[in-house]
């Protein structure tokens, strides 16, 4: 495993090498330049990116998944007409939402912010040991609406994958028919990956990002991985590779295993372009320094929205800013 430590990274940006190499900086199609994506996915993709080639996408799906409970601590955010005034003010490249939302509230912008339609998900009342996120919306949906992208929650390591992947396939297989790009969060869960060391780990994310890959993911959405608890030193089935690699990891500072762990899931991807999630909500100085190890290992862009939406208005737009400064520096 080669390892690029913060220092290593700090000096590589000065010499004008990038830990994500890009035919040219002013390029803001240089995320999909080394691949083969169809004309259609391209001219939609464009409509998601900054001219410095990144992006900002403010995802408002969890309500299916997460019940109510985001009422708070912000009441205000419930209600889908301030996600989509944040999303304008704060000009982001999407809002990522589902079916109704985008019919009944997304609408009304006649097309200010590009939509992003999310086509899966599920509820957190059953048991989550065999997930599976089914149909919302189909791709004709999100043609029909005008979508820049549509999204696709893949569980991977789930025991009902043998209707998950056929169903990705065939959202993929609609996708090319339309040249809709398709975005896929890749997220590893179910009691198989419970019992593999769970679904933060580098092992799980990664194998989860670059089944996206395999899957025909025309961008992937990943979460930014944790170390594993005790190395998996008491857990059967992990593979050695993954074994060593993270006591590699552990040996590095808390900083520097971040923003390695964020490079090894930008190059599970190889070459597909990868949005970092913010997860739950965390404070200030974690999620920039999260941020921030994204932006060195080549991330895409982020895709933040309870880290955003919850927040006051006034601090979520701050925030934003700080996002889009950090991505277009690059």
């Amino acid at each position: 495993m080669s390892t690029l430590t913060a220092s290593n990274l700090h000096k590589m940006k000065k010499s004008g090498v990038s830990s994500h190499d890009r035919s040219s900086q002013n390029d803001p199609m240089k995320f999909f330049r080394d691949l083969t994506y169809s004309t259609g996915e391209l001219a939609r993709l464009r409509q998601i990116v900054r001219d410095s080639g990144h992006s900002l996408i403010l995802p408002y799906d969890q309500f299916i998944e997460h019940d109510n409970r985001h009422i708070e601590p912000n009441p205000e955010a419930a209600n889908p007409d301030y996600i989509c005034k944040l999303a304008v003010e704060g000009n982001y490249n999407a809002v990522a939402i589902h079916y109704g939302v985008a019919k009944r509230y997304w609408s009304k912008l006649a097309g200010s912010v590009p939509l992003l339609l999310k086509l899966n998900g599920k509820t957190s009342i059953p048991s989550q040991a065999k997930p599976l996120s089914v149909h919302t919306s189909w791709v004709e949906d999100a043609v029909r609406m005008g979508a820049a992208a549509v999204g696709y929650t893949m569980y991977y390591g789930s025991p009902r994958q043998d209707e998950d992947l056929p169903q990705l396939a065939a959202v993929r297989k609609e996708c090319d028919r339309y040249g809709m790009p398709l975005v896929v969060w890749a997220y590893p869960r179910g009691e198989a990956v419970d019992a593999k060391g769970g679904k933060e780990t580098s092992y799980m994310i990664e194998s989860a990002v670059r089944m996206a890959t395999e899957m025909g993911a025309s961008v992937v959405k990943a979460n930014l991985p944790n170390a594993a608890d005790d190395g998996y030193s008491d857990l059967e089935g992990v593979p050695e590779i993954y074994r060593n690699i993270e006591k590699k990891l552990s040996a590095l500072s808390a900083k520097d295993q971040k923003w390695e762990r964020a490079r090894r899931v930008v190059e599970a991807a190889q070459g597909v372009p990868v949005l970092f999630s913010g997860g739950s909500q965390i404070g200030d100085s974690d999620l920039m320094e999260n941020a921030q190890a994204c932006t060195d290992a080549g991330a895409f862009g982020f895709i933040f929205g309870r880290n955003m939406w919850k927040r006051e208005w006034k601090d979520s737009l701050s925030i934003t800013k700080k996002f889009q400064e950090m991505l277009d520096s690059q």
